[in-house]
């Protein structure tokens, strides 16, 4: 997971402040839709079944229940594992996509390096997508790495990228995919149209994070092209947010938000039960 100048992980989430170092004041949009809860006990009871058949270990350590015990741990954390590496690849191809659309502003950059990073973790079909995809889809960048604020609602987050594609302004979102048995770029979360909704509704952008400088949204008025780029080692999807869904998708936005903070407000207050003895006997 990247990691914006302006944000910090808390025990309530991802939060931002105005200025760097200063007050933690409003969630991030990633910790907003995180409040939907999602059920992968499945998923990491696969992943750790899969860790243990895979195991070069095991063979030798049927009957011996110490070794199958040691076996069996490391099985259990197969899906953190999983997760992490996934998260410090899609950092990895997030980099890219940022230096490339600062080279593409005749910006400093670090183009080249970032694919080095990837080139020594064997990612460097990645890049060679990206490339792919920003020249097939004529990608003008505007900016890269937008921290974007609402006062109203209370959150803030960071757009991968605002860009011109076919002359109309785009708020792009990245997702590192891996591919399905027949190479194709696993689907997106529907819940990137959520996320692209909560930056679309933003009303403030910093320009300078150090001197705590913001200024008004400039993408309120007239509905940009609302993307969710999928990038795949073998092929790059874009998917639009569906306009007729926004709505529906905002008023969820919304609702996750209430329910972070009463969240936060219910933990502040102290234990939601507490014990409470028999009534005295009558009389007494």
């Amino acid at each position: 997971m990247t990691a914006p100048r302006l944000a910090q992980q808390t025990e309530h989430g991802r939060m931002y402040a105005r200025t760097v170092g200063g007050a933690l004041e409003v969630p991030s949009i990633t910790t907003v839709i995180s409040q939907a809860a999602i059920d992968l006990t499945g998923w990491a009871g696969h992943m750790a079944a899969t860790a243990v058949v895979q195991d070069e270990k095991l063979a030798a350590a049927v009957g011996q229940p110490g070794r199958l015990k040691a076996i069996a741990r490391e099985a259990s954390r197969a899906a953190e594992a999983f997760r992490d590496a996934a998260a410090e690849r899609g950092d990895r191809v997030h980099a890219y996509c940022e230096q490339l659309a600062l080279r593409d502003l005749d910006r400093a950059h670090e183009l080249e390096k970032s694919r080095d990073d990837l080139a020594a973790h064997g990612e460097t079909a990645f890049a060679d997508r990206v490339d792919e995809w920003w020249k097939l889809y004529a990608v003008r960048p505007i900016a890269a790495e937008v921290t974007v604020w609402n006062a109203t609602v209370g959150y803030a987050g960071t757009l991968d990228l605002v860009a011109e594609i076919a002359g109309r302004p785009c708020l792009i979102d990245f997702k590192t995919k891996g591919t399905t048995r027949d190479g194709r770029a696993k689907a997106l979360d529907p819940k990137v149209g959520m996320q692209l909704v909560a930056g679309y509704k933003a009303e403030e952008l910093c320009t300078d994070a150090e001197a705590g400088t913001w200024v008004p949204w400039p993408y309120g008025g007239e509905l940009p092209m609302l993307l969710g780029v999928a990038i795949a080692e073998t092929e790059v999807v874009v998917q639009q947010a569906s306009p007729e869904t926004l709505p529906t998708q905002w008023r969820r936005f919304w609702a996750l938000r209430q329910v972070w903070e009463t969240g936060r407000d219910l933990a502040a207050a102290g234990p939601a039960l507490r014990p409470i003895g028999p009534p005295a006997a009558a009389g007494v």
